[in-house]
């Protein structure tokens, strides 16, 4: 025998009505919360400001949904964001014209009167007659870090997509669909390559858990595209050295480029208390 169906109770109906809201309200906040945290909305160059905080009004544009830096004579300058940034995802395209060199900046912060941060560099690899050091190379942690060996790499001209994932302590380099780059802030391999690195004699470079996320200009043409951010959740706790000076034998901070190790009181904008830092230095020859 068929059994009748019969229809939903008045209660039912009411229930499911409440769910159905509660999704669209709580889709709709969600939305909301993305919203707030861009830092592209694809149309203008809101959020963004010159180095000395003032609005973008030459060389930087914005076009079919694309940030486009220009070639031009002169450079018109780095831009930044208009406020300081955490932990976060950050994935998009990039295009650099041949001979190139450009890169994205974050955690970027005022060390010794300039604007300084970890830098994703993108640079025309393949130039016939402009040779490139492997950590100066496209996907690198600008003269610190080498991508891998074989990374998946579109020559200039053709679109590449990248993503920076920096997490505490942890920062990644991605380049079309693979990590290529992997560092943990503060160990001692990190302390080595920074004396090795241009960055040798700048306090805390890179050790700051916020600051802005900057698009360079080296007076190349660049294009970005698809740019998708998700921030997340920011550990307040400095960063702690791997070495301190004291009564230990601070042999281990040595390293093959001819550095030295110095001892000085570090910042209190990097530690929640002053405490000695092993640095080390590299020695001018």
């Amino acid at each position: 025998m068929r059994q009748r169906v019969g229809r939903p109770s008045h209660d039912l109906v009411i229930t499911r009505s409440v769910m159905t809201t509660l999704v669209l309200i709580v889709t709709t906040t969600a939305g909301a919360q993305d919203d707030s945290s861009l830092i592209f909305d694809g149309e203008t160059l809101s959020g963004w400001t010159t180095l000395d905080g003032e609005p973008i009004t030459q060389g930087w544009e914005v076009v079919d949904g694309a940030i486009h830096l220009p070639p031009s004579e002169e450079r018109v300058g780095h831009i930044i964001t208009d406020r300081d940034i955490g932990n976060f995802v950050l994935s998009f395209d990039f295009k650099i014209a041949p001979g190139g060199n450009s890169g994205i900046k974050y955690r970027v912060q005022d060390i010794n009167g300039n604007m300084l941060g970890c830098e994703y560099q993108i640079y025309d690899d393949d130039h016939p007659t402009k040779s490139v050091d492997s950590k100066n190379s496209t996907g690198s942690l600008y003269d610190v870090y080498e991508p891998i060996t074989n990374k998946p790499f579109h020559p200039a001209g053709e679109w590449n997509s990248a993503k920076i994932v920096v997490n505490d302590y942890r920062i990644e380099h991605w380049l079309n669909g693979e990590r290529i780059l992997s560092v943990l802030v503060g160990s001692h391999e990190w302390y080595q390559r920074i004396a090795c690195s241009k960055f040798n004699d700048d306090p805390g470079f890179g050790q700051n858990r916020f600051g802005r996320i900057m698009l360079t200009d080296h007076g190349s043409e660049v294009w970005y595209r698809n740019i998708q951010f998700e921030e997340l959740p920011t550990t307040p706790a400095p960063l702690l050295a791997s070495s301190t000076c004291g009564p230990t034998p601070v042999q281990s901070c040595r390293v093959v480029c001819n550095s030295v190790v110095t001892c000085k009181p570090t910042s209190a904008r990097l530690h929640s208390r002053p405490r000695s830092l092993c640095r080390i230095r590299w020695s001018r020859r």
